[in-house]
């Protein structure tokens, strides 16, 4: 059994789909789900004036919550409930080095800077050591059918951490996946301008490469029914407009990035998805 599935509660109403989500999750991977709160971080109930009794009998009941509904959807998972007198994104931070996966629930689209800008979120998907699956307060659905999307830029095995994920989950999941790759149209410099390269040439080129890359993935897991999808456009347009019919998007993020842990493309596709996001770490 490998690491857990960890989710981290605010006891909002942003956390019960992650609890779902988390506890399907750990269901269908034979894990064990970890529910964590902390009673040093806000939210906390109106009436306690900030008492550290009142913080910690608030957690107490946000997780007794949370481990009652997860059994109840998945009576034989293993669920353990920790609350812990860190700050959230710290905590949640260290933990995801011992997890497989980590569930976040996020505010509805009308509040962009309740849901990243300044929040735990944002501060935990640019340190978290494993992938972390967003989900809006508004998600209906327990797991990522009818289809996984992934965006699929990278040529070398710098991707491959983005592509074991899309596909582990798929097989999982028993679901179909897409995978998507962007391109933008290209020009060569000639003796007095540039023109452009033939769309058409590249196009053939673009679905080559994206063929090739999920080739040696393909034959590691011939149960995944996978679709190519080579695209004229930018990337977040491109991924965003494939996902009509996504129950979950996979995208990847450097983990060297500095001063800003994520990157402007990633933001984007947190704010912008209608389905739930993996962003999970690459180099």
């Amino acid at each position: 059994m490998g690491g857990p599935v960890l989710v981290g509660l605010d006891g909002t109403g942003n956390s019960v789909p992650a609890v779902r989500w988390g506890a399907e999750e750990a269901a269908v991977r034979n894990l064990p789900l970890h529910l964590l709160h902390s009673w040093v971080s806000p939210p906390w109930p109106a009436a306690s004036d900030g008492e550290e009794t009142d913080r910690h009998k608030y957690g107490s009941d946000v997780l007794d919550r949370a481990e009652a509904m997860a059994k109840e959807l998945h009576p034989g998972i293993p669920v353990k409930a920790e609350q812990v007198a860190e700050e959230a994104a710290d905590a949640l931070a260290e933990r995801s080095g011992e997890s497989t996966l980590l569930v976040l629930g996020s505010r509805g689209h009308d509040s962009i800077a309740g849901f990243l800008m300044g929040s735990v979120s944002l501060r935990v998907l640019g340190r978290a050591e494993c992938p972390v699956v967003t989900v809006r307060e508004e998600e209906s659905s327990v797991g990522p059918g009818p289809e996984i999307v992934v965006g699929v830029q990278e040529t070398a095995t710098e991707g491959d951490t983005v592509l074991a994920y899309a596909f582990t989950t798929a097989s999982a999941h028993h679901t179909g996946l897409r995978a998507v790759r962007a391109w933008r149209s290209a020009t060569v410099l000639g003796d007095d301008s540039a023109r452009p390269l033939d769309d058409v040439e590249r196009a053939a080129d673009e679905r080559e490469l994206l063929s090739a890359r999920l080739t040696l993935w393909r034959k590691e897991f011939p149960d995944v029914r996978v679709i190519e999808q080579a695209a004229h456009g930018r990337a977040v347009p491109v991924l965003l407009s494939a996902c009509s019919r996504a129950g979950l998007l996979v995208i990847g993020r450097r983990t060297q990035r500095t001063p800003m842990p994520l990157g402007p493309a990633v933001l984007a596709v947190l704010h912008h998805s209608r389905c739930p996001v993996a962003v999970v770490p690459r180099e």
